[in-house]
């Protein structure tokens, strides 16, 4: 696999565990237990932890991309095994 090929996959990996971290990080002001300003919406996120958020997706994002190397280096799971109808 090429290099820039395998980073490119990387940030595709990246931004799928982003979407699956960003749960995890999300309080609302009533979940603990502040007062909500006037206008603000219920459901508005308390605060934004960034730095926890890109070190949780990092983490999570390695692992995923390095199950998909892997699996591309040793051939576990081909796409000749994923065909049903053959």
């Amino acid at each position: 696999m090429n290099w820039f090929s395998a980073l490119a996959i990387y940030f595709l990996f990246w931004f799928l565990a982003l979407f699956l971290v960003l749960p995890f990080f999300a309080r609302t002001g009533v979940e603990a237990g502040e007062a909500l300003i006037k206008g603000q919406a219920e459901s508005a996120p308390q605060r934004f932890h960034a730095g926890a958020i890109a070190k949780w997706t990092t983490i999570v994002g390695t692992v995923l991309f390095a199950a998909f190397y892997l699996n591309y280096v040793n051939g576990w799971i081909t796409a000749d095994m994923l065909d049903y109808w053959n």
